[in-house]
């Protein structure tokens, strides 16, 4: 009980393992819903992207819309987990302090949130129970 109130078997467990798949899941399910209906990039969210300074607005929208979308799917299971970490929380950090920078907070905490998850994943890695795993060849060891 004790150690369930003030510490825990952490990261490098078989429960964090679990933590960070259910994580990957709600996650990468959550934002693959909203960036599937930027594909192709609309042309108000292409604007939108022009609006924020960035040259060359097709190819950024593309860029956003791809790390929403697949980049998503690969957190969700756990495949190419850090770049796609890198890329979402590139894009949600765009997100809450470019285009929702004058919003309320109340509309822009799902771009923070989706961005610390992003974060963490690319310092984390995807945990034991993912692809990565798989593809990387891994033994029991948990990689650092």
């Amino acid at each position: 009980m004790r150690s369930f109130l003030f510490g825990g078997s952490g990261a490098g467990s078989v429960l964090g393992d679990v933590a960070l798949l259910l994580l990957r899941l709600a996650a990468g399910i959550g934002l693959f819903s909203h960036g599937r209906m930027k594909l192709p990039p609309p042309e108000r969210f292409v604007g939108m992207v022009g609006g924020l300074g960035f040259p060359m607005p097709e190819l950024f929208a593309w860029c956003a819309a791809l790390a929403e979308s697949v980049g998503a799917l690969l957190l969700a299971v756990g495949l190419l987990t850090r770049p796609a970490g890198a890329a979402i929380a590139v894009t949600m950090g765009v997100a809450f302090f470019g285009a929702h920078r004058n919003d309320a907070f109340s509309v822009k905490e799902l771009a923070m949130l989706y961005g610390v998850v992003g974060l963490a994943f690319l310092l984390l890695g995807a945990g034991r129970l993912s692809l990565d795993r798989v593809a990387g060849g891994a033994s029991g060891k948990r990689r650092r």
